[in-house]
């Protein structure tokens, strides 16, 4: 009777063992995010963007191109360049690993539809990973 206990028992840890092995998961090479390159070639304008996971917001979750107008783009990249900088300009206040850089965008320049759209779509994806507002009345909770 002994020995068919110790059976069950071994029988028992040995499944127990197997079942909470885990399961073998196939490795696949993980691709690199590629910056996002904001440009207008013809002003000599450029902003790169190396925040991770903008890539797949732009891809996914960025209403697409067309949805706004040039002009309101335009005008909530001007509040929110204004902000960002301000930001960059108090390191103490803010935090300088999300503030690093001044964006120089003049109101008076014509950077095009695609540059506004791509600078409009970071400062919504920044405003909802950093869990921030930039101001201006837009509310960025709708974004997953």
């Amino acid at each position: 009777m002994k020995l068919l206990k110790y059976i069950f028992i071994s029988f028992s840890l040995a499944f127990l063992f197997w079942a909470c092995a885990s399961t073998p998961t196939k490795t696949t090479s993980t691709e690199k995010e590629e910056p996002v390159v904001i440009a207008n070639d013809s002003l000599e304008y450029q902003i790169i963007i190396i925040d991770p996971g903008f890539t797949s917001f732009l891809n996914s979750i960025a209403q697409p191109e067309g949805f706004y107008s040039q002009s309101y783009l335009e005008a909530r990249n001007n509040v929110w360049v204004l902000e960002w900088n301000n930001r960059v300009r108090s390191p103490f206040r803010y935090n300088s690993n999300i503030y690093e850089n001044i964006i120089d965008y003049q109101p008076t320049i014509d950077y095009g539809y695609e540059v506004n759209y791509k600078l409009f779509n970071y400062f919504l994806f920044a405003q909802q990973k950093y869990k921030m507002s930039l101001g201006g009345g837009f509310r960025t909770n709708r974004i997953n």
